[in-house]
C-alpha cells in the first residue's frame, strides 16, 4: 500500500553563534541514481548546499565514469567520477534482484529529491517511475535527466559530445573554414546540471507551500539550445545561420585575442566606446577613438580588420602580462591566455580559494563557486568508494522510516 509522504521537515532552528552554521538544504534527501555527469554534478550541488545524498549504483562497475582514465586516483577510480560524486554516501543496489529493487523503492520513498537519467520509461518495472513514486511520495520531488526528451527523442542516447554537434554549439567553435570544434569540456552536462538543479530547488519551494511534489524534466538538447543566448536570438531574428568566429564577437569589437609581443596572446574584451577610448589612449593611439571607422562599437564590428592590426602593432612592444597589469589600471577588461595552474593561482591569488582538499591520499575538489552569507556551503567530503556505506544504509532502510540516517562513519 502506498504510504503516506512523510510531513516536511520544519526549518532547522538557527544554530547558537557557538554551533556550525546551518545549511541552506539541511533536512533534505536527496536520492541519486543517475550515472556519468549532468545528473551526479547537479546531485553534487544540492550536497553542497547541505543535502544528504545518496549515490546508487550497479554492483561490481558503478558509476561509468569510475572507469573513465586515465587520470586515476590513489585507490584506481578516475579522476572523472571524483570531480562530480563530493560529499556523497555510496549504496550499490541491482535494481534487477528484487531485494535491492525493494530497497531502491524504500529510498525513494523516504528522500525528498530523486534524480535519474535512465532512458525514458526503463524505470517502469522497477516500480521507479514517476507514477509510482508519486503514489508513493507525494512530496518527491522526481528530477529525470534525458538527451532530448520524453517524447520523440526518447529513444536517443544522450551524450556530451554528440549534443554539441547535433545542437549547433560545434558549429560556432573553432576558427572561419576550420573544422567544428566541440569544447574543452562536457559543457553541456554541465549546463544541464545547473538546470536540473534549478528547477530542483524551485521544485522544493513549490512543495514548501503546499506539500506537493512535482516531475522535473531537463534535458541536454534543450539545455544547450537555451545556453545560445545571443547567437540563438540572433538566428531567431535573422534567419541565418551563424558561423564560426574564432575568439572574435560577433556584435562587439575588439572582443577577441589580440597578439603581443612574441605573438603570444592576450584577451581583450571591450564592451563599450568609452573603453575603447581607454584602450587607445592607453596604447598611445587615442586618433583610433576619433576615426569615424572606430568611434562606435557598431563600426569597429563592420571594419573590424584595420582596428585590429593598429592595436597589435601597439601591443607587440609588451607582454600579455605586462599590457594586463596597464590596461586594467584603466578599466580595460583583458587577460593572458592562461594554462588551467595559471588560473587557479590566479584564483588563490585574489584570494578566491579555488581548491579544497577533502582528506589524505584523495584528489582535492575545486571549490563551489556558491557564497551563501547565512547558510554557507559545506565543507565538501570525498567522493563514495563503490558501496562504501552500503550496510549502513541497508539496514536503515529495512527498519522503521521515522529513524535518523546513520551517521558518516
Amino acid at each position: 500500500m502506498p504510504q503516506p509522504h512523510r510531513p516536511h521537515p520544519e526549518p532547522p532552528t538557527p544554530a547558537p553563534p557557538s554551533g556550525p552554521p546551518a545549511r541552506a538544504l539541511e533536512g533534505v534527501l536527496v536520492a541519486d541514481f543517475s550515472r556519468v555527469l549532468a545528473g551526479p554534478l547537479a546531485a553534487a550541488t544540492l550536497a553542497d548546499l547541505g543535502a544528504e545524498v545518496i549515490k546508487v549504483e550497479r554492483p561490481g562497475a558503478g558509476d561509468d565514469t569510475r572507469a573513465w582514465g586515465p587520470p586515476f586516483a590513489a585507490d584506481g577510480t578516475a579522476a572523472y567520477f571524483d570531480a562530480a560524486n563530493r560529499s556523497k554516501r555510496g549504496l550499490a543496489l541491482d535494481l534487477g534482484d528484487p531485494e535491492d529493487a525493494a530497497a531502491a523503492r524504500e529510498l525513494t520513498r523516504r528522500a525528498d529529491v530523486l534524480i535519474e537519467n535512465f532512458r525514458p520509461g526503463s524505470l517502469a518495472k522497477y516500480g521507479l517511475d514517476h507514477t509510482a513514486t508519486r503514489a508513493a511520495n507525494p512530496g518527491l520531488v522526481h528530477c529525470t535527466i534525458t538527451g532530448f526528451g520524453s517524447g520523440a527523442g526518447a529513444h536517443l542516447p544522450g551524450y556530451d559530445f554528440v549534443v554539441q554537434a547535433v545542437g549547433g554549439l560545434m558549429s560556432i567553435t573553432g576558427e572561419p573554414g576550420g573544422t567544428p570544434l566541440k569544447a574543452g569540456v562536457a559543457l553541456v552536462d554541465v549546463l544541464t546540471a545547473k538546470d536540473a538543479a534549478t528547477g530542483i530547488l524551485a521544485a522544493l519551494r513549490h512543495r514548501d507551500r503546499t506539500g506537493r511534489g512535482q516531475l522535473v524534466e531537463v534535458n541536454l538538447l534543450s539545455s544547450l539550445l537555451g545556453s545560445l543566448v545571443n547567437q540563438a536570438s540572433g538566428h531567431l531574428a535573422t534567419g541565418r545561420d551563424p558561423g564560426p568566429m574564432g575568439n572574435r564577437h560577433p556584435s562587439i569589437a575588439p572582443y577577441e585575442t589580440l597578439a603581443c609581443q612574441d605573438g603570444r596572446l592576450l584577451a581583450v574584451a571591450v564592451g563599450n566606446d568609452r573603453q575603447f577610448r581607454a584602450l587607445v589612449e592607453a596604447l598611445g593611439a587615442p586618433e583610433l577613438a576619433e576615426d569615424v571607422r572606430f568611434a562606435r562599437n557598431q563600426d569597429r564590428v563592420h571594419n573590424r580588420t584595420d582596428p585590429i592590426k593598429a592595436l597589435e602593432a601597439r601591443l607587440a612592444a609588451d607582454t600579455p602580462q605586462g599590457w594586463a597589469g596597464r590596461l586594467a589600471a584603466v578599466s580595460v577588461p583583458c587577460g593572458p591566455v592562461n594554462t588551467l595552474s595559471d588560473a587557479l593561482e590566479l584564483a588563490a591569488r585574489l584570494g578566491l580559494d579555488p581548491v579544497t582538499p577533502v582528506g589524505e591520499g584523495r584528489i582535492p575538489q575545486i571549490t563551489s563557486p556558491l557564497r551563501l552569507s547565512d547558510t554557507p556551503v559545506a565543507q565538501p567530503a570525498a567522493p563514495p568508494r563503490l558501496d562504501e556505506h552500503g550496510a549502513p544504509l541497508r539496514t536503515w532502510l529495512s527498519g522503521p522510516d521515522d529513524h535518523p540516517l546513520p551517521p558518516r562513519m
